[in-house]
């Protein structure tokens, strides 16, 4: 099983914040976020928009990179200055 964390303000479309998905064979995070369909339906859209940044097992990712069973990744958006880039900034 691989789990996917997400971290800030993502949430799921359903306000989940974790989610735990069955694996048979290794795929890329683009996949993975792509399989899990309608509640990572956002999350797919920032990925593909490079506004998220992935981690796999603690180690920086991209939506290439390989994940196998037993992988934990971490999903957190950014918008470059240390902001999630889903809000507005307050300067």
């Amino acid at each position: 099983m691989v789990t996917i964390t997400l971290m800030g303000d993502l949430q799921t479309t359903d306000g989940e914040r974790s989610l735990g998905c069955e694996m048979d064979d290794s795929i890329t995070v683009k996949q993975l976020i792509r399989k899990q369909g309608k509640p990572l339906r956002e999350i797919f859209q920032l990925l593909k928009q490079k506004k998220v940044m992935v981690t796999v097992n603690k180690r920086i990712a991209s939506e290439s990179t390989k994940i196998y069973d037993g992988d934990a990744v971490q999903i957190v958006a950014h918008d470059g200055l240390g902001r999630s880039g889903l809000t507005p900034a307050m300067y």
